[in-house]
């Protein structure tokens, strides 16, 4: 009997407190996308910093993907400025996830990295960050409006421009995408290796790939995994993922 192995994606948890205690979670859809998208079997990696053996982690795993999160990556990581009061930030996945990042990539591993793990990319390969891009003068406001229904705040809110020649304007088969907007900070400065995939109207880079990376290794700063079911190019990009994850699974 053929009993074929689904790749397995390690997805690094938030911890945040509720009620009284810390729980490591990830949000439902990610995983959702995971599963039915990717065609790959999810594994919840808990934000223990340097508690967990990361090698274990790679060793273990077939692919990486970097969910979104309401926190923010502190500062200090970037040489930025004290966050405004008020900020949520999750320390233990900054310690989990910056490290386990180049690692990743280095051991040849997939990475896909959304909204907060795309800002992570960028700083776990030097890059910066702007902490509110809505008051960077001549940006726009990339941000949603949370009192509206989940349908509107996730609905299409700009397009991106895709860089021509690039891995997404190939996946894509077009020059342009229009995508959701959902975030206070975008990059500043791209981190080295970073290869710029897609840019908002204003200029704010929206997407990026490891250019050298041995696999499939990009970011986006929007959030595919929305419903990606009903959106073609969401579709393509996590169905290349998984596709990668699987050819990862195979050389092992």
């Amino acid at each position: 009997m053929n009993m074929k192995r689904l790749p397995l994606v390690g997805i690094p948890a938030d911890r945040r407190l509720t009620g009284k205690h810390y729980f490591h979670m990830v949000g439902e859809k990610y995983i959702e996308a995971v599963v039915l998208g990717a065609k790959a079997a999810p594994l919840l990696i808990p934000a223990l910093a340097t508690q967990l053996d990361f090698q274990s982690v790679l060793d273990v795993c077939d692919g990486l993907l970097l969910t979104g999160s309401p926190s923010n990556v502190e500062p200090h990581h970037y040489g930025g400025p004290a966050s405004e009061p008020g900020t949520l930030h999750d320390p233990h996945r900054d310690a989990t996830t910056l490290p386990l990042i180049p690692r990743a990539i280095a051991a040849g591993l997939p990475v896909l990295a959304i909204c907060r793990g795309f800002q992570e990319m960028n700083v776990a390969f030097g890059g910066t960050l702007h902490q509110r891009l809505h008051e960077v003068p001549g940006y726009m406001d990339h941000r949603d409006d949370e009192s509206l229904p989940l349908e509107r705040q996730y609905g299409p809110a700009h397009e991106v421009l895709l860089e021509p020649g690039g891995s997404f304007a190939r996946l894509a088969g077009a020059k342009t995408l229009t995508v959701n907007s959902l975030h206070w900070q975008g990059v500043a400065t791209l981190g080295r290796d970073l290869a710029v995939e897609a840019r908002a109207p204003d200029g704010v880079i929206e997407a990026f790939s490891v250019a050298g990376a041995p696999t499939f290794a990009v970011g986006v700063q929007w959030h595919p995994e929305w419903q990606f079911a009903s959106n073609p190019f969401s579709c393509a990009l996590f169905a290349a993922f998984g596709a990668a994850c699987e050819r990862r699974a195979r050389s092992r």
